[in-house]
């Protein structure tokens, strides 16, 4: 079980309390065939890699306490529509939690898949100066259907992809112009396809609507607060090894049911990598260079959830940090939930935002995986190198890139979706969250020996030892400006952006890191050797500051939308925002100074 106060935390980190273990075993078969005839030199070859996984993943069977703004009656504490406001922290301090978080179903699924490759490849000398490469790659991967289970609901549950189209040509050239310190020109382009992550089909046999549940209660809704648990005990006490975790029969009618589903015209993602690189000796032992690439993804994997009705828009008020002083502004939410303006039992004193109603009403969300998400990068670099002589080596180089995607998120599946409207494809277009404008690095390595033979007490001591470091200069990443509390109301705390900006709309700190190792190796016997090392790692003690970084990159907690009754002048609205006065402080650093020492006996 795990306790979560909203605001402490940053509204982020639903993970579970229990380990994910996955066992794999990979049988990986693969040769190669070169072939030399005049002019030509050939390749031929492929590959075929067998995996068998058993993945136990037991997503909060554990269940979740959520801490988060609430109302309480002043003497009892108990929660109610209207009355005194807590914050999560103050909530917390008197165990009122706000949510209580529980999933139900089977932690087992086998993602097992079969890959296979083959390629042929011709490298011709053109003439002495002028080389060229032509090649052509073929992919297939195949999914297990073990375990998969089709939902008549949506009958696309269950089913996996199978693409057997993928081929991808490459070409790549060399020329050399000039004869002292000629400028080498290489170029080339290629069709990558990517491999689907096990993960997708994992996902897609847990959760098929039939034989998973998800259950969320609220504290301030007075039936769901009737199955509240008191804190810290749990609705179902599932063991911690347990592979599957039966809900209790009260909650039955509170349970959703999410499907994962690939989209029926899904296809295998791939990528148009095309590169040029110029290259010259300007001097003895010196030589610059100058490169340009250029990677585009198309039918990347992308999330949506499709149960969803056509949103409308709301309009809510915007407080400062403590909830109490209105900054004269609103926002426009486009809402998948309406607003009830009559008194009921569920809604005492009206206006209230109304229950998702889903246009499939015996499912919860319905996570499509699609593959329209694109992806471009556009990186050059400017370098200078010296080749290692006389015991010295450098290398700077410097890169401007910029990189933009509209929401893929590969890396997240199992997750809610990251995608903010489904019927708005085109707001998730921005920086992807690898995106950095300026790149400045320097690395070099120096072989130290100040002392000649006419000092060999001195040499013995001083001498043979190797300094290497590398200095790192970046500028800022995206940061995206997430506000929790579910302000669209699609079920979803992890999908919702500031209004009126878009994804990774704003920039975070810069970084800068200066890293050291001096080494030294003894010879104590023709078969021993012992090599001292010490390593400093941020020498200089930077601080580099950071934002909350997640597995979508790096993410700060904008707002926080939250749903207790507001009046200004005549007008009620049900919910309001709440916004601290710097959205994109930093709320952490990476590591300060870290020094270590090595002693390595080699034999």
């Amino acid at each position: 079980m795990r306790t979560h106060i909203t605001n402490v935390f940053d509204g982020m980190g639903r993970s579970t309390i229990l380990p994910r273990e996955t066992r794999e075993h990979r049988p990986h078969l693969a040769d190669t065939l070169s072939l030399e005839q005049g002019r030509n030199s050939w390749k031929f070859g492929g590959d075929a890699l067998f995996t068998w996984i058993y993945n136990f993943f037991p997503s909060m069977f554990g269940a979740e306490y959520y801490y988060d703004t609430i109302a309480v009656d002043p003497w009892t504490f108990e929660p109610m529509r209207r009355g005194l406001k807590l914050t999560p922290l103050r909530a917390y301090a008197h165990q009122v939690p706000r949510y209580y978080i529980q999933n139900f179903g089977s932690a087992v699924s086998h993602p097992d898949t079969n890959e296979y490759a083959a390629f042929v490849q011709d490298t011709i000398r053109m003439t002495g100066r002028l080389a060229m490469s032509l090649g052509v790659r073929y992919d297939l991967q195949t999914f297990s259907t073990k375990g998969l289970v089709s939902n008549p609901l949506w009958p696309q549950a269950g089913k996996v992809p199978f693409k057997d189209r993928n081929f991808s040509p490459r070409i790549g050239l060399a020329y050399s112009v000039g004869h002292d310190h000629p400028l080498v020109v290489r170029a080339g382009y290629g069709l990558f396809y990517t491999r689907i992550p096990q993960i997708y089909t994992s996902t897609i046999a847990t959760d098929n609507g039939l034989t998973s549940g998800n259950l969320c209660l609220d504290n301030m809704d007075f039936y769901q607060r009737q199955l509240f648990p008191a804190f810290p005990a749990v609705l179902a006490n599932c063991a911690v090894k347990s592979t599957f975790c039966a809900p209790p029969p009260n909650v039955a009618g509170y349970l959703t049911s999410d499907v994962a589903g690939f989209a029926p015209n899904f296809v295998t993602p791939r990528v148009h990598q095309a590169s040029l690189n110029l290259e010259r000796e300007l001097a003895d032992r010196f030589a610059a260079g100058i490169s340009y690439m250029y990677v585009h993804g198309q039918n990347m994997i992308r999330a949506r959830d499709i149960n969803l009705p056509v949103p409308i828009h709301m309009t809510y008020p915007v407080y400062d940090m403590t909830g109490t002083n209105f900054l004269g502004t609103y926002y426009d939410v486009p809402s998948f939930s309406t607003w009830q303006i009559t008194r009921s039992m569920t809604c005492p004193y009206p206006p209230c935002i109304n229950p998702l109603a889903r246009p499939i009403t015996q499912l919860g969300a319905i996570n499509e995986f699609d593959s329209a998400a694109s992806s471009t990068y556009h990186g050059a670099t400017i370098s200078l190198r010296r080749r290692m002589t006389s015991g010295f080596y450098f290398r700077l180089a410097y890169t401007f890139a910029h990189a933009l995607d509209d929401g893929q998120d590969a890396l997240v599946a199992g997750r809610p979706v990251t995608m903010q409207n489904s019927y708005s494809t085109s707001s998730e277009r921005g920086p992807s969250v690898t995106d950095q404008r300026h790149r400045f690095v320097l690395s070099a390595i120096e072989e130290i020996k100040p002392f000649g033979r006419d000092q060999p007490l001195l040499a013995k001591i001083f001498n043979d030892w190797k300094l290497a470091g590398v200095l790192t200069i970046g500028s800022g990443r995206p940061i995206d400006a997430k506000v929790f509390g579910d302000p669209n109301q699609d079920g979803n705390s992890a999908n919702d952006r500031l209004p009126g900006y878009g994804r990774n709309a704003f920039l975070g700190p810069d970084y800068a890191t200066a890293d050291l190792r001096l080494t030294r190796r003894l010879y104590l016997r023709p078969r021993y050797k012992l090599e001292l090392a010490a390593e400093a790692f941020n020498a200089l003690n930077r601080d580099n500051q950071r934002v909350t970084i997640t597995d979508d990159g790096f993410t700060s907690t904008a707002t926080d939308f939250v749903q207790l009754d507001k009046t200004i002048g005549i007008k009620y609205f049900p919910a309001y925002y709440q916004r601290p006065t710097n959205l994109t402080a930093a709320t952490s650093a990476y590591a300060p100074r870290q020094i270590q020492f090595a002693l390595r006996l080699i034999f």
